[in-house]
């Protein structure tokens, strides 16, 4: 997703933005792609990471559920002559493509792709008139399937957990009068509602309907079960000594990514009210600083990179003990099989 500040987003998300590989030198730094290493690249988008790593001499299997990205990257594929395998598949799956001998790194960037907000049939910007979409993989349940069949308590929590959206109630409601008259079917629809229902205001540094937008798109998407499932496919693929190397945009993200190397450093957890928990070995150990923003620099030249976070690890010997998905204290949401057409 493309965003502002480290729990906010901005008006990036609702207009075209150049591809630019977000916080590449620190990339490469902690994944260490070298000859003779095997990397996966689990967001492969515009192959700005992909084609850093192959520059460094290492092989790269780079997955992608958008059907586009992969059909955009057979240029590249030919180009690098069998040390690129582009895969379409969600990068939660991605131990299913990794080698017997297991990866040498993985790389994850999770964010959405400028190709994507550029395109407006695809129904992520606000600022595009196009069909109110947003599906990443093309299939599956739409945003206009959940703005028009899902239950108001269902929308409140969607656009308050998931875009941090102060008016969740009144939009929600505002959004169950008018489908009851007419069905939302572009991405002007919603944006224009959500104009008229909260004003933006002078000192408003975004777009009223750049949160609810983020909400759905994440929503739509799975994207914060998909980034939890892909780190325990990351801990089941990597070899010993393997590098894990996750960058963020947004702040419900980055949690995910903090609480997950935080659970496999091997260290006791407890507080003075609970029983202490008792230490497990260690799977990852960190690479460097905890986490890794953007320079100044960087942040001027490219405003996505103002809110990047990067986090690392190295993975050790020790048997993974297994994905428990309550280390990441998701919240309860809609189940998006129910709101299919």
């Amino acid at each position: 997703m493309v965003t502002d500040q480290g729990g906010g987003v901005s008006e990036a998300e609702g207009g075209p933005v150049r591809h630019i590989p977000v916080l590449l030198p620190e990339v490469l730094a902690a994944l260490e792609p070298a000859p003779g290493k095997v990397i996966l690249d689990g967001t492969f988008g515009a192959g700005g990471y992909s084609s850093a790593i192959l520059k460094a001499g290492a092989d790269v299997i780079a997955l992608d559920r958008d059907p586009t990205a992969i059909a955009a990257g057979q240029a590249q594929v030919a180009e690098w002559a069998g040390r690129l395998k582009l895969v379409h598949a969600q990068f939660s799956d991605l131990a299913a493509h990794a080698p017997e001998g297991g990866l040498d790194g993985v790389v994850l960037d999770i964010g959405v792709s400028s190709m994507q907000i550029d395109e407006a049939e695809r129904g992520f910007s606000f600022q595009k008139k196009g069909p109110l979409d947003m599906r990443m993989s093309a299939s599956g349940v739409s945003a206009a399937d959940v703005v028009n069949r899902a239950k108001v308590s269902d929308l409140i929590r969607i656009f308050g957990f998931l875009g941090e959206e102060k008016q969740a109630g009144r939009i929600a409601r505002a959004i169950e009068k008018r489908r009851a008259e007419q069905p939302f079917e572009t991405t002007r629809d919603l944006a224009g509602l959500i104009e008229v229902v909260t004003p933006r205001k002078a000192k408003d540094k975004i777009h009223p309907a750049t949160r609810v937008f983020q909400a759905l798109r994440i929503f739509v998407n799975d994207e914060l079960g998909e980034l939890a499932e892909a780190l325990f496919a990351a801990e089941r693929a990597l070899k010993p000594g393997g590098r894990l190397v996750v960058v963020t945009f947004h702040s419900l993200e980055d949690r995910i990514v903090k609480a997950f190397f935080q659970d496999r450093s091997g260290k006791a957890s407890g507080s003075r009210h609970l029983p202490m928990v008792s230490a497990r070995a260690a799977t990852f150990t960190p690479v460097g600083k905890p986490m890794v923003a953007a320079s100044e620099e960087e942040a001027s030249l490219n405003p996505r990179a103002r809110s990047a976070k990067l986090r690392a690890g190295i993975r050790t010997q020790a048997a993974s003990p297994g994905n428990d998905l309550s280390i990441f204290n998701l919240p309860e949401l809609a189940s998006l099989a129910r709101l299919g057409g």
